[in-house]
């Protein structure tokens, strides 16, 4: 019976040890993992680094309109329902086509990542159109946590696009999270690093497989609102936190 309990155990741990692994560097080449990209400045000395990376079969202009319209209430984050059920619940299906009306993005613009009384919104950082998006949240925290226990995190969100030759991008995607208490980042690192695996290889398929399928007549579709620069009203609201409240 003790044998038994221990191969499991040790079955577990092993298992738990490779989602970490996985959760960190999916995809990603050691030379991306180590590449210093687009907003890494904004979170130094992490706790949670994480960099996964996918080769798409289109140019990155047929990959950039599907990040600029991604967030909750928007077109959400391209992962797969049962993904959505499981981890994030009040998410609705991710878009399947492109829309004019969700392609203006602004530096300083809000992405909410949940209903807005959740209080989980990103803010982009940095946007070079058709080659990275950077968000970056200080809201991701369970409610009270900031006020109870003087939490908080700083949270960076790289999107990167690579021409790789042949008409194919590659696109990397990186995490970069730091948190205080100390036990805060003991927690998160301990449950976001296993979910990023999940999350972040669906939202890798998810982008591919609608990059792949996007025609020029799709592009063509967008019109004036192909731009982004422009900024919706909606999500313009600034977050700009006192800088003594963001671990560094």
């Amino acid at each position: 019976m003790r044998r038994r309990v221990a191969s499991v155990m040790a079955a577990a741990a092993g298992g738990y040890a490779g989602l970490q692994w996985l959760g960190r560097t999916y995809g990603a080449t050691r030379a991306e993992r180590r590449r210093e990209l687009p907003g890494d400045r904004l979170c130094t000395h992490p706790h949670i680094g994480t960099t996964h990376a996918v080769t798409i079969d289109a140019p990155p202009e047929h990959v950039w309109p599907w990040l600029v319209q991604m967030g909750w209430g928007r077109g959400q984050w391209y992962t797969a329902r049962w993904v959505d059920r499981l981890l994030f619940p009040a998410n609705g299906p991710s878009a399947d086509s492109l829309v004019p009306e969700l392609q203006q993005l602004a530096v300083g613009d809000r992405i909410l990542d949940g209903p807005p009384e959740a209080h989980t919104a990103f803010v982009v950082e940095q946007l070079a159109p058709r080659r990275h998006l950077v968000l970056r949240s200080t809201e991701h925290l369970p409610p009270g946590w900031a006020e109870r226990y003087r939490a908080a995190v700083n949270w960076s969100w790289a999107f990167v696009l690579e021409p790789v030759g042949g008409g194919r991008t590659r696109f990397l995607l990186r995490t970069r999270v730091r948190l205080r208490p100390w036990w805060v980042a003991a927690v998160y690192w301990a449950v976001i690093v296993p979910a990023d695996f999940v999350m972040s290889r669906q939202m890798l398929r998810g982008v591919r497989a609608r990059a792949e399928a996007t025609t020029t007549a799709d592009l063509a579709r967008l019109g004036g609102g192909r731009s982004s620069t422009g900024g919706r009203a909606e999500l313009t609201t600034p977050v700009q936190p006192p800088a003594s409240t963001i671990p560094t």
